[in-house]
């Protein structure tokens, strides 16, 4: 049983985790921390990490980048590994990343959907055979209207990991408005959709001469990433100190 406390247990991703784990045998949640005390969830919760005493095996963050050192100092302490949802994160948090992976294990994804990071699996093959048969990429996300952020962090995700692939000797395109010529070979658009309630999409289309291959992925609740976050929780209880990601724990 792997025993899991949950940061930001009270925020929207939490309570979608929270709700999955009444069901699953193999984990189960310790404790809580959140920024607002309550008592209805079914386990205690802290309001920071310097008052939590409850014993885990590993830490899921699905809050915000403040008080980030607050946890790793605690994760260091216990030798807890994390599990690291939070996005928007600063370059000076990601060398606070870097430098606690020295001494905990650390999952950090783009995106924690199990589906997404397998089609992040298949752009790699299919990147490398596609773009060495001149096919244009692009890439078209779609979210709802409250989204900021343009275009999604997963889409640049996507784009990287193909991008990895082919030597990076690809640019990326965000908007052709501003000028008129053609398209270039070596570039990779993308495109982002604002509307509605959309929770994700992604779509990448390779397109060749006189065919068109799509690998498109859709997310139609947020239950996907909190599913994907207690599967990468599981995988990394019990791992060595390092930074790793989604990949991993498909594999």
């Amino acid at each position: 049983m792997t025993r899991i406390i949950l940061r930001g247990c009270n925020g929207r991703m939490g309570q979608e985790i929270t709700k999955l784990l009444e069901s699953d045998k193999q984990a189960v949640i310790a404790a809580g921390i959140d920024l607002h005390e309550s008592t209805g969830n079914g386990y205690p919760v802290f309001t920071s990490f310097s008052a939590c005493t409850v014993i885990a095996d590993v830490i899921i963050d699905f809050s915000s980048p403040q008080k980030l050192d607050e946890m790793f100092a605690f994760a260091e302490k216990n030798q807890l590994p994390v599990v690291l949802c939070t996005t928007g994160l600063s370059e000076e948090d990601l060398a606070m990343v870097e430098k606690a992976s020295q001494n905990i294990a650390i999952l950090r994804s783009a995106n924690m959907s199990v589906g997404v990071n397998t089609v992040m699996k298949l752009l790699k093959t299919a990147a490398q055979v596609l773009a060495s048969a001149d096919f244009d990429i692009e890439i078209v996300e779609k979210h709802h209207n409250q989204k900021l952020d343009a275009p999604s962090g997963t889409a640049l995700a996507l784009a990287d990991v193909m991008n990895q692939v082919l030597n990076q000797e690809y640019n990326y395109k965000f908007d052709r408005s501003g000028e008129r010529k053609k398209r270039e070979k070596k570039e990779i658009g993308i495109s982002a959709v604002r509307g509605g309630t959309i929770i994700g999409e992604h779509e990448v289309i390779f397109a060749g001469l006189d065919e068109v291959i799509e690998i498109k992925h859709t997310a139609y609740s947020r239950a996907i990433f909190a599913k994907g976050a207690i599967h990468a929780a599981k995988f990394l209880a019990d791992k060595v100190p390092g930074l790793y990601d989604m990949s991993d724990a498909i594999d």
